[in-house]
C-alpha cells in the first residue's frame, strides 16, 4: 500500500513540475509576442500572423526551432534563444487557449 502511495505522491509531483501556468504564459506574450504577433489579431503594423488558437505543438516546436537556431530569423531567434523550455510551454499553452 505505502508504495502505490509513494508511487502516486510522485507521479503526482511530476504532473505539478511540468504544469503550465497560462498567467505567466499571459505576461511573457503581453511583454514580448503582442509587439509583433499580437494576441488575438495581428499588430497594425507588422505582417505578422496572429498566434491566437494555433496549434500547441506546431507553437512549441517553432519556439524551440528558433531558440535553438535551426529555425532562421534573426529576430525570433534573438527573442527565443532567452526563452526556457517552461516559458515556452507557458506561452505556448497560454496561445493555444486563445480563440483567434
Amino acid at each position: 500500500m505505502k508504495r502505490w502511495l509513494l508511487t502516486g505522491g510522485l507521479l503526482l509531483a511530476a504532473h505539478a513540475a511540468h504544469a503550465t501556468n497560462l498567467y505567466a504564459g499571459q505576461s511573457r506574450a503581453a511583454a514580448v509576442c503582442s509587439q509583433c504577433h499580437g494576441i488575438r489579431t495581428p499588430s497594425a503594423d507588422a505582417p505578422f500572423p496572429t498566434l491566437a488558437g494555433r496549434d500547441a505543438e506546431y507553437l512549441q516546436t517553432a519556439l524551440k526551432q528558433y531558440r535553438d537556431k535551426t529555425r532562421k530569423s534573426d529576430i525570433m531567434n534573438a527573442i527565443a534563444g532567452s526563452l526556457t523550455d517552461e516559458d515556452i510551454a507557458n506561452v505556448v499553452a497560454y496561445y493555444a487557449k486563445l480563440k483567434p
